[in-house]
């Protein structure tokens, strides 16, 4: 998948999500906006209570929505028969839009309205999704190859050294000097006499990379003690959003309440 149809993927997952919250929103400001105490009276109170049709619809299908976005990315990471269907990237954002749309859903199944046992499982909920975009954040700031897999810090190191070779063969410009700041514009702007302003514009992007991979190789130790923490603080919560959901579910179902069924 090319850059640009990757980014025009995530503004599809945020266009959607987004347009859930408005439709949502608009549709019951009225009955969300009424006090608790006085709900009961609404005329939307059969629809949008958390047992009701489109309340309790909400729950099921916001659940649904995590738990299987949740089992998509486990699978794909660990079955090795689908380990090479994709880059885990891509598996990682779509993971992140069903669980944060799951969430969404969630959310306006409580009717914003916690306590007990739920209001653990909400904010356990609350804290999975939290530092599931965090995770996400550290998880592209580890260098990988194309399909998706860590580089190692020799890869790293070698990919540099090509890249810091090829711009003392083609430009007879030492990195180093870049990096101490002693190669400025105006010895950008006197090889721009003896280039063609196409292998300028390769310079320069050429440049660029070799600070990304210095700022990487720098980073990399640091990022994967945050991912390894990341996973210490995201996975006990995960485990206790399930449990608690399973608890709920198991609690509606003994009391009969079966949504449209």
């Amino acid at each position: 998948m090319s850059k640009t149809a990757h980014r025009i993927l995530i503004t599809f997952y945020f266009a959607v999500i987004i347009f859930s919250i408005f439709m949502l929103i608009n549709f019951g400001q009225s009955y969300y906006s009424t006090p608790i105490s006085e709900r009961f009276f609404h005329a939307q109170y059969q629809l949008l209570e958390p047992s009701g049709l489109i309340g309790h619809g909400l729950g099921i299908f916001g659940t649904l929505l995590i738990v299987f976005g949740m089992l998509i990315y486990i699978v794909r990471k660990r079955w090795k028969k689908v380990a090479e269907v994709g880059r885990l990237k891509y598996w990682l954002d779509f993971h992140i839009f069903l669980c944060t749309l799951g969430t969404v859903l969630v959310v306006f199944h409580t009717t914003f309205k916690f306590g007990g046992i739920i209001s653990v499982g909400f904010w356990a909920l609350v804290i999975v999704w939290v530092s599931g975009v965090i995770g996400r954040f550290i998880y592209v700031q580890i260098p990988r190859t194309i399909e998706g897999r860590e580089l190692t810090l020799l890869e790293l190191q070698n990919i540099k050294k090509t890249a810091d070779n090829e711009l003392f063969d083609k430009y007879g410009i030492d990195f180093s000097q870049i990096s101490t700041g002693r190669i400025s514009s105006i010895r950008l702007r006197h090889l721009s006499k003896l280039v063609s302003q196409k292998d300028i514009a390769k310079l320069k992007k050429l440049i660029r990379k070799q600070k990304i991979l210095k700022n990487r190789i720098k980073r990399l130790e640091l990022m994967h003690k945050l991912f390894n923490a990341w996973h210490i603080a995201h996975l006990p919560f995960s485990v206790i959003m399930i449990v608690i959901m399973v608890i709920h579910v198991g609690v509606v179902l003994f009391f009969g309440y079966k949504w449209i069924f």
